[in-house]
């Protein structure tokens, strides 16, 4: 069966060469998910004409605002907009439906107070956790970001076809083990010259090709530092509105 990845925002926190934050809608013809939730979302989805009622779960590698704020948007579409009845998962890590909770009433309080209109589920989970969201299964791998939070990446196997997805993080060889008998690798690569442990950049990436296994190595969450060298690196680099056909 096909699956479609699509690159809603490529983006980092800074809106690098104003491109959106990080989301990435994976569909297949029986279950469709969202990698991060960025606060552009749901504009990105009107932008490619992508019907909102796709989304069957939404999965959070971290809950720093650049890749969970478009919740509040999508409710506010489902309750009004595009009412949906069907459930919705929503998956991250702990602390992810206080979190999500929060948001919400801090944007539209009154509205938080009604009860929702369809089932919302949360499922927080942690390093190896499995969870299974229709006919896909979510493996969540733990990886460097925060100090004092979870921070997560994700292998995604979909109707026989394997994602992996970095999230936000420094190297760990967890991205080796992970990445082996992978159709696309969504790797986040936010700098050029600048080394930090907390996040990944390009002369790094290059250090360790040769280790991953994946099919397609694509770049995302790109930051400037990336973007004003992008002349230079031989890696694929997203962009918003790329299409992948796994």
């Amino acid at each position: 069966m096909s699956v479609t990845v699509r690159f809603l925002g490529s983006g980092d926190a800074f809106n690098a060469r104003a491109r959106c934050h990080a989301s990435y809608l994976v569909s297949s013809p029986t279950t469709s998910l969202l990698l991060d939730c960025g606060p552009a979302a749901l504009l990105a989805m009107k932008r490619d004409e992508l019907p909102v009622d796709l989304i069957d779960a939404v999965c959070l590698s971290h809950l720093h605002g650049d890749h969970f704020a478009g919740l509040p948007f999508f409710f506010l579409t489902w309750i009004f907009d595009a009412p949906r009845q069907r459930p919705l998962t929503i998956v991250g890590p702990p602390g992810t439906e206080a979190r999500v909770r929060d948001l919400y009433r801090a944007m539209y309080r009154d509205l938080s107070e009604r009860p929702m209109p369809f089932p919302v589920h949360y499922a927080e989970v942690t390093d190896g956790t499995r969870t299974t969201l229709g006919s896909a299964e979510l493996l969540a791998f733990a990886v460097p970001h925060q100090l004092t939070e979870v921070s997560l990446g994700y292998r995604l196997t979909l109707d026989g076809k394997v994602v992996l997805y970095s999230g936000d993080t420094g190297w760990t060889e967890a991205l080796v083990t992970q990445s082996r008998d992978t159709d696309l690798f969504i790797c986040e690569c936010c700098f050029f010259e600048t080394r930090v442990d907390f996040h990944l950049d390009y002369p790094r990436i290059v250090e360790q090709r040769a280790r991953l296994g994946c099919r397609r190595l694509v770049l995302s969450h790109l930051g400037r530092e990336v973007l004003a060298r992008r002349d230079e690196i031989q890696e694929e680099l997203a962009f918003d509105g790329l299409i992948v056909e796994v």
